[in-house]
């Protein structure tokens, strides 16, 4: 019945007449569009059939001089003026099915991966949905294994949780995405690929992600030569796949990489249309719309949870840039990664002092919380140290505490460092530390 509902209420939507208007001007990116803008509302699509045959998909992203301002998602070749505009719909939707799993998809929801059509869902999944109301959502529920050892046990994360994955370039983000993706214990995977080189997305899919991780995996893809509207919907199509699992009851990992991208497309999107740049460029509209995509991971209404991972990429380091510290404002908690630690060869590059995992104290037990809580001392006792002790400036004897911290170092960064094809499980990391702390330092 419900399938049914769905697709009367998508058969009333179809308009009795079809609308259209012309394009008026095309300014870079920008296409003016007059004679439909009584009909047209921010956010709607329409269809400019270019002189080469092909057909142009836009999206109205705003208003000015009583002409309507829309952005194209493919080039613009072959587009000129007093081209036809034909409204197309107001909805965006996508019909997934549980058939997508082990699929490639583009930001429209199109199959790209040479395996033939995607099945059909009887329900419309709209790409730009609200997230379930605050009073209604289920708490967070119990860890989740991720499979990787410094996170599981520093930085544990809840079932419906939000985490941030902080890290420069070529530190190891999407090495450990694939970690992640192929060892979790969560029933579906939803990667969002955005602003990647075409490369690296190859290289993701086939080489890290690998059989194992993409057969219950959809990933969805937007290079960086694609048009800012794509990649902008290619970050909600991951959401709106995400909860369409969540909605069947399934815990979901949720993964975009990487929410910088993302801002960075929403801001030549606010540009393009004269909106004010503020910190370092980035419009209003950028910090307004992280909200709005980010809140809808999360626990819903029923069993199903969505749990996101989301990467932010730190130019220069720089952990205190305007995205950075947005989304840090905004999730649930923050993993860092640092070159100095890739430098040294410990991967994951994780700096364990700096991630922070704000819901691990209430789902842990107060003997894992004093466990970690001894290990991080240590670890931050030798941290301030580090110096003195590579220059031989430190004398053994001087400080029992940073005494005690030499003799465990060795084993902890061993404990931090795992292989990409080691699994690790959630309660075995927390025997592996009781045993490490447990034992004799001067072993």
């Amino acid at each position: 019945m419900n399938a049914l509902t769905n697709l009367i209420a998508e058969i009333d939507a179809i308009p009795d007449v079809q609308l259209y208007g012309r394009v008026t001007a095309v300014l870079g990116m920008l296409v003016e569009i007059g004679g439909a803008s009584g009909a047209l509302s921010v956010g709607d699509r329409c269809r400019l059939p270019a002189r080469d045959g092909r057909a142009v998909l836009c999206e109205v992203i705003g208003f000015r001089n009583g002409r309507a301002l829309a952005m194209p998602f493919q080039a613009l070749d072959g587009i000129g003026l007093g081209t036809r505009a034909y409204h197309v719909s107001a909805r965006p939707a996508i019909h997934p099915t549980a058939g997508w799993l082990g699929r490639v998809v583009n930001a429209m929801g199109e199959p790209i991966d040479g395996k033939g059509p995607l099945p059909v869902g009887p329900v419309a999944q709209p790409l730009r949905a609200a997230p379930p109301p605050a009073h209604a959502r289920q708490m967070v529920g119990e860890k989740i294994n991720l499979g990787v050892r410094a996170i599981n046990t520093f930085a544990s994360v809840c079932r419906g949780q939000r985490m941030g994955i902080f890290a420069a370039s070529g530190v190891g983000k999407s090495v450990m995405l694939s970690m992640l993706a192929r060892f979790t214990s969560a029933d579906v995977n939803v990667i969002g690929l955005i602003g990647e080189r075409g490369r690296e997305v190859q290289e993701f899919i086939h080489d890290d992600l690998g059989e194992e991780g993409l057969r219950r995996s959809v990933v969805v893809v937007a290079t960086s030569d694609e048009s800012p509207l794509m990649r902008r919907q290619a970050a909600n199509m991951t959401m709106a796949l995400a909860e369409y699992f969540r909605d069947a009851e399934q815990d979901v990992l949720c993964m975009i990489d990487s929410i910088t991208r993302v801002a960075m497309a929403q801001r030549e999107i606010g540009l393009s249309i004269g909106e004010p740049p503020a910190s370092k460029g980035y419009t209003p509209t950028v910090f307004s719309e992280l909200p709005k995509l980010l809140e809808r991971a999360g626990p819903g209404v029923g069993k199903g949870t969505v749990t996101g991972l989301f990467t932010v990429l730190v130019e220069g380091d720089d952990h205190d840039e305007p995205i950075a510290d947005a989304v840090r404002g905004i999730l649930d908690g923050h993993i860092v990664l640092e070159r100095s630690i890739a430098e040294r060869g410990r991967y994951p590059a994780i700096n364990i002092l700096r991630s922070v995992s704000r819901t691990m104290p209430d789902c842990n037990a107060a003997a894992e919380n004093a466990l970690v809580g001894r290990a991080r001392s240590l670890i931050a006792c030798y941290a301030d140290m580090a110096e003195m002790i590579r220059l031989g400036a430190y004398s053994p004897g001087a400080d029992p505490a940073t005494d005690e911290a030499i003799a465990y170092h060795d084993r902890l960064e061993a404990f931090l460092s795992q292989d990409q094809d080691e699994r690790a499980d959630l309660a075995a990391g927390y025997a592996a530390l009781n045993e490490i702390l447990d034992g004799s330092a001067g072993q």
